[in-house]
């Protein structure tokens, strides 16, 4: 393979340095909620509608990252934001009411989902250069981020540390991180590292006119907002269901009910910090459908046959099997053909957001009607979809495109399927 530039060495450190502050930043304030609700004298059901505002506020604002991406470049648009991000959380701890509370959490959620399409987006510029997958990398540094913020905002809790300068401390020394970051992205045309065979005709492909866009586009975009939909119902079935499923329906104590989020969360960080050389021996597709097939063992695993144990391996199971998903998603959606520069990732990182948003309604009202136990099985029907639909990926080290496939691979002494 040929020699990666020190450019791009440079470039992926600071994309990696973009991933991580962008978890660490309101994970950072996730401890001290309680501290927040309680001088804000609000019940569950008003912080709980608080913090629904950054769902909302993403899936509002998440569909204009293009548009900035096309004007600003992903380079800007990913490292400013972050310090934008950062001032919104600083404010959180002066919010005087509930309506400024969920105010600044739209905010938040709405700036979150322009950055995330922007860093992904960078992260695709530099992996081009490479030749092979490394953004498995990024999603895995963001999993680390998101425990770093986490330790952060409970230590300062134990110590003790008034709120507003906690926030405000760590906000601006992040804040730092990402203007340092941006120094070595990468500049010129977001479209610049394509090879020449992946390259449209037009002389700026990045100002394509959504016009020129095929029905097959729209279907494999279609298909591909489905798997990263699938994406996020996995990865909600550990964070909002696996302690009720295991204190509920496994009977475990308080002490235990908190493992399966935990297991799933390993599972996933492993997978995707390692996930880039799996993917280059074989492929995207074969992952994505593997994957799939262990989501569903693993979630029918641990309903089939309830226990601590069998709970805790079938939700790594399904922590395995997703790990890689979401990034192949964003890198196929990104590489359509046709497209304007950042639309396909904006598209389908929108319905990621709407899945999340969906997927915990859905499971509780199931739950409430028949029970979790069988609510639970939508996951196992995410991970049938997973291992059906996978196959619009990439297969392994192909210089050809076979039917179905969504991206094409990129021609070159170093062709290899991207993540």
């Amino acid at each position: 393979m040929s020699p990666v530039p020190p450019t791009a060495r440079r470039a992926r450190a600071a994309v990696s340095a973009v991933f991580l502050v962008n978890a660490v930043l309101y994970a950072n304030l996730v401890p001290r909620l309680p501290e927040l609700k309680d001088r804000l004298e609000l019940s569950n059901a008003a912080l709980g509608t608080a913090i629904a505002a950054m769902p909302l506020g993403a899936l509002v604002a998440g569909l204009l990252a293009p548009l900035l991406i096309q004007r600003l470049g992903s380079a800007a648009v990913a490292s400013f934001g972050l310090v934008t991000l950062a001032a919104a959380v600083t404010a959180v701890p002066f919010a005087g009411g509930w309506g400024v509370l969920a105010l600044l959490f739209a905010v938040a959620g709405a700036l979150d989902a322009v950055i995330d399409v922007a860093q992904n987006a960078h992260g695709f510029r530099v992996q081009r250069l490479y030749g092979r997958s490394i953004v498995n990398a990024f999603h895995g540094l963001w999993s680390v981020g998101a425990v770093l913020g986490g330790l952060l905002g409970s230590a300062a809790a134990g110590l003790e540390v008034p709120l507003p300068a906690h926030i405000a401390t760590t906000s601006a020394v992040f804040a730092l991180v990402a203007v340092v970051a941006f120094r070595f992205l990468l500049r010129g045309p977001e479209d610049s590292e394509r090879s020449a065979d992946d390259a449209p005709d037009e002389p700026h492909p990045g100002a394509r006119s959504l016009r020129h866009v095929t029905g097959r586009t729209v279907l494999l975009l279609a298909a591909l907002g489905v798997l990263a939909a699938c994406g996020a119902f996995v990865e909600d079935a550990g964070s909002s269901w696996g302690a009720l499923y295991l204190r509920g329906e496994v009977g475990t104590g308080a002490a235990a009910a908190g493992l399966a989020f935990v297991a799933l969360q390993v599972a996933m960080t492993v997978g995707r910090l390692t996930g880039d050389r799996v993917v280059d021996r074989f492929g995207q597709r074969r992952v994505a459908r593997t994957g799939g097939i262990a989501i569903a063992a693993g979630l029918g695993l641990a309903l089939g046959f309830p226990s601590l144990a069998t709970t805790l391996i079938g939700f790594a199971l399904a922590g395995l099997g997703v790990a890689t998903l979401v990034p192949a998603v964003m890198h196929a959606a990104d590489e359509l053909p046709g497209l304007p520069a950042g639309v396909g990732l904006t598209v389908v990182s929108w319905l990621l957001r709407v899945g999340f948003l969906v997927s915990p309604t859905l499971v509780g009202l199931v739950a409430d009607a028949v029970s979790l136990r069988a609510a639970l099985l939508a996951v196992v029907g995410a991970g049938v979809l997973v291992a059906t639909l996978g196959r619009i990926l990439v297969p392994a080290r192909s210089g050809t495109v076979e039917p179905g496939v969504a991206v094409p691979v990129s021609g070159g002494p170093a062709a290899t399927p991207h993540a």
